[in-house]
């Protein structure tokens, strides 16, 4: 398929659509992403792996806090969410992979510039992935309530317990997948409204179910493989993920309506 799949004419301000158009996508084609994905990590190895040792630490930062103002399980609810946040981490390595893709030699300058123009799309997407959390917080919290505390589950009642938890976790992950698995690369490439981009993120997605499913599955086991490295190997799983998700949505949404973002 096309590396830039965009049309090369003019967008007619007057003629953009609500939805971006999306292809229809193969189960393969998450692999294809992963490798377009590395070879951009390979092609500014300081800048990508500079970003994720950013994250990496952050992620102490976070793990720290959550051990010393409560418990293990804190520390494991502050981790769940971040599955909520990671999409606006990845806006730095969308410009990178952006600017590779033009022809440009990536800069973290250029790249905070183009963050900075779609800083307030991006704020108003990370309140809905913030509202989102916190919806998702509350609802674990409330499994609680069919599990008392002072209780004595037994197997059988932990197995219950953690199969709700693990339910009720993976319905709002896949909300937030769903909203944010192409709109923040679009926000960034494209001079578009939050709402447009987040639309046509769920549109694409519920059209090409296959490719997702096996796109999510990739997703979860690069990010349990950064979290099995006590969190070093994020440094390099969620970099991967950041240019591969630029890739996916080069691939998936037909954005030429939209005026591109200057690099």
């Amino acid at each position: 398929m096309n590396e830039t799949p965009d049309s090369l004419t003019a967008p007619d301000p007057g003629a953009q659509p609500f939805v971006a158009p999306c292809r229809s996508l193969d189960a393969a084609a998450p692999l294809r992403w992963l490798r377009r994905g590395w070879a951009d990590l390979c092609a500014a190895p300081r800048l990508s792996l500079g970003y994720g040792l950013a994250i990496v630490l952050l992620s102490w930062m976070i793990a720290g806090l959550g051990l010393r103002l409560g418990s293990y399980w804190v520390l494991l609810a502050l981790l769940s969410g971040f599955v909520f946040i990671a999409p606006v981490l990845a806006l730095g390595l969308y410009a990178i992979s952006r600017q590779l893709e033009a022809g440009v030699t990536p800069s973290l300058a250029s790249g905070l510039r183009q963050q900075r123009r779609s800083l307030g799309n991006a704020m108003v997407f990370a309140l809905v992935l913030l509202i989102v959390f916190l919806v998702w917080a509350r609802a674990g919290s409330m499994v609680h309530v069919f599990f008392p505390a002072d209780a004595d589950p037994g197997w059988q009642g932990l197995v219950a317990f953690f199969g709700i938890g693990s339910a009720v976790g993976s319905l709002f992950a896949l909300v937030s997948f769903a909203i944010s698995a192409f709109s923040l690369p679009m926000l960034c490439d494209r001079d578009v409204d939050a709402v447009s981009a987040v639309v046509s993120s769920v549109n694409a997605v519920l059209r090409n179910k296959r490719a997702m499913a096996v796109w999510v599955a990739l997703i979860v086991l690069l990010t349990a493989l950064g979290f099995a490295t006590a969190l070093v190997g994020l440094g390099v799983t969620l970099p991967l993920l950041g240019h591969a998700t630029w890739h996916a949505y080069r691939d998936t949404l037909d954005a030429g309506a939209w005026p591109a973002q200057p690099l």
